[in-house]
């Protein structure tokens, strides 16, 4: 009889026929979701709409920077909340911890991007979207159109976990692992994604596809890429993403605006860094999920904090993981 105890379902995995799982469930299952209830899944290892929805809570700093304004925030949540050392509480406390902190990151990104000079919306009108993406649109733009809703959760889902290798994850394991509260946590490591090999690449990859958009040639402006930054945002030699795929066919069923330029510039970059480092490039998360933030319509300033709303799903899993490990 075997007796080898039941070993957790992997927060990240990646089977040769389905693709990319959270929780041992194929991520293309899931792109109908919404955030909440990947967030449930991939922290509860049960799909749930587990995020409450964001407490009032008015960004405490302002920089013109969305990505360090939700940095500064998230860690400011220790003393006002009473963040305690994950050392020191229990796992249901910590789990609680990161589903406020979570949410709350979207809130401050919304605040954040909707900026100082425009009144906020009012708490009431957040308070009536159906689902954590809406109430997201409602606090930035006071508006939330159904195809804007399936964008963000399309994205949110897609970049909510790519494993424990990731540079950002490995920042929020190893923040876990010396006891830190969840909000130094998260705060760390959204600085692992903030640099523009990795999230950061997302506002130059638009860039360079409205280039191609507006008539430049996609080769002209790959080689421009190159000269310029000696790589090209969100082209990657390491063979197929997934789940950039994913994220293209969400693109190709939005009709979003600057999807053919996308494509052209994906083929011309993959083509040329063939020649050059012998292998095929393909497109990143990064760079599709620019193509469809640049859809709703927020400026290429604030793709960097848009992926971190996704990613604090993914940091929380393994926050928690981490934790399990470190009472053991």
């Amino acid at each position: 009889m075997d007796t080898t105890p039941d070993r957790p379902v992997p927060i990240f995995a990646h089977d040769p026929h389905t693709g990319p799982q959270y929780r041992g469930r194929p991520l293309a299952d899931l792109l109908d979701r919404h955030i909440e209830s990947v967030w449930g899944l991939l922290v509860d290892g049960v799909e749930s709409p587990a995020l409450p929805p964001a407490e009032p809570f008015p960004l405490p700093v302002r920089t013109g920077d969305t990505r360090v304004d939700v940095q500064s925030a998230i860690a400011q949540l220790a003393p006002v909340w009473g963040f305690r050392p994950l050392l020191d509480i229990s796992a249901e406390r910590a789990r609680d911890d990161l589903a406020r902190a979570s949410v709350l990151a979207l809130s401050f990104v919304a605040q954040s991007a909707r900026g100082p000079d425009v009144p906020a919306v009012p708490q009431r009108e957040v308070e009536e979207g159906r689902c954590v993406a809406e109430r997201f649109l409602i606090r930035w733009s006071g508006a939330a159109p159904a195809d804007h809703v399936r964008a963000l959760d399309a994205l949110w889902t897609i970049v909510a976990d790519e494993g424990p290798d990731a540079p950002s994850t490995r920042i929020a394991r190893i923040a876990a692992s010396t006891g830190a509260d969840v909000g130094a946590c998260l705060a760390g490591a959204i600085s692992g994604l903030s640099g523009p090999l990795t999230g950061g690449a997302a506002a130059r990859a638009r860039q360079l596809a409205v280039r191609v958009h507006d008539g430049q040639d996609p080769a002209e402006a790959v080689h421009d890429a190159l000269r310029e930054q000696t790589v090209v945002p969100g082209l990657v030699p390491e063979g197929r993403d997934l789940r950039a795929e994913m994220l293209r066919e969400v693109c190709r069923q939005l009709d979003v605006r600057i999807f053919a330029a996308g494509r052209a510039l994906e083929e011309a970059g993959s083509e040329l860094l063939a020649e050059r480092a012998g292998r095929p490039a393909s497109a990143n998360v990064a760079f599709w999920g620019a193509i469809l933030l640049d859809h709703v319509g927020f400026e290429p300033r604030l793709f960097n904090a848009l992926i971190i709303c996704g990613r604090t799903a993914g940091w929380s899993a393994h926050v928690l993981e981490e934790q399990l490990r470190l009472r053991a």
